[in-house]
């Protein structure tokens, strides 16, 4: 895929997401999600990656990883995680790098992760397949992929349409754009393009049951939480809640990356990236990627 045929991407440069969007009012959807991640989430491997990752905000379930790449399109969410979180975990280990990208070009060598990480990042994706088909490729050997994604067809969606209150058909299986680059997806149709990347899912949870700002109001959050953690192992026979997380893996016989292969060029695919301190360099091509603020910036490039 070319910079000119590229869909649009949605940009959270410059937002206040963490203060506004999860800050104020969404302590119990952050708490279910850890839920799901740390039920599905292999517990160590050598390498992560988190596409979409905001300014970090579950990168402390990663601690059982020797490195973690945490990746975002918008340069200003990645400072904020590198101000966070730094270059170093606890113990000097694991080693963060952060990378400036878009989730349909991904900088990585195939085959490179162990585990590949996506949540509330998929509902922005207008060729959702595309995006699946390059954390395919960038996963190793039974690579791991933990999905999370907007489900359409959920008990609010499904009664609002029966009560004529919503034009879009829940039951169907193709994608919703409810907003500009918002899109809400069919779980059958998430499964279907996951079989077509080369992935096989293993285990399903559902999350955020209680997602009613009433009972949020009403009930602690520490107790809307210790029931979605009773539900959530019902994903595996239905999918009713607005958010699905999906463990799937890659095939056992991919080929893993080279030992020192970890970036790929943007432009003409080569691994052949020399790092030259304030960029780094295609060899096969020339185009030079900056390196700043401890940023990794793939949006572009120049020669």
């Amino acid at each position: 895929m070319s910079p000119n045929d590229t869909p649009p991407v949605c940009d959270y440069e410059g937002s206040h997401y963490r203060t506004d969007f999860w800050v104020a009012e969404r302590a119990y959807e952050d708490a279910v999600e850890r839920v799901a991640l740390e039920a599905l989430l292999p517990p160590t491997g050598a390498r992560l990656v988190e596409i979409g990752a905001g300014y970090g905000r579950l990168v402390d379930l990663y601690h059982g990883y020797a490195q973690v790449v945490v990746l975002d399109y918008a340069r200003s969410q990645l400072l904020q995680a590198r101000e966070r979180l730094g270059d170093a975990g606890p113990g000097g280990a694991p080693r963060y790098r952060y990378v400036q990208a878009d989730f349909y070009r991904l900088p990585f060598a195939a085959g490179l992760f162990d585990t590949v990480v996506m949540v509330r990042t998929l509902h922005h994706a207008a060729d959702a397949p595309a995006v699946l088909q390059g954390m395919s490729r960038i996963l190793g050997p039974n690579g791991t992929l933990l999905l999370e994604f907007a489900n359409k067809r959920n008990v609010k969606a499904i009664l609002r349409y029966l009560l004529h209150r919503q034009a879009w058909s829940p039951f169907a299986a193709e994608p919703v754009e409810f907003a500009a680059l918002n899109f809400d997806f069919h779980p059958r149709w998430i499964r279907r393009h996951l079989t077509a990347a080369g992935l096989r899912v293993v285990q399903t949870r559902t999350t955020s049951h209680f997602r009613l700002g009433a009972l949020k109001r009403a009930v602690p959050t520490d107790v809307l939480v210790a029931m979605d953690r009773l539900c959530q192992p019902t994903g595996a026979l239905w999918q009713l809640t607005p958010s699905v997380f999906h463990r799937a893996l890659a095939p056992a016989d991919k080929t893993p990356a080279a030992p020192d292969a970890f970036f790929r060029c943007t432009v003409c695919g080569s691994t052949l990236l020399v790092d030259e301190g304030e960029h780094l360099t295609c060899v096969d091509c020339g185009v030079q990627f900056p390196f700043q603020d401890g940023i990794y910036d793939f949006r572009g490039g120049s020669r």
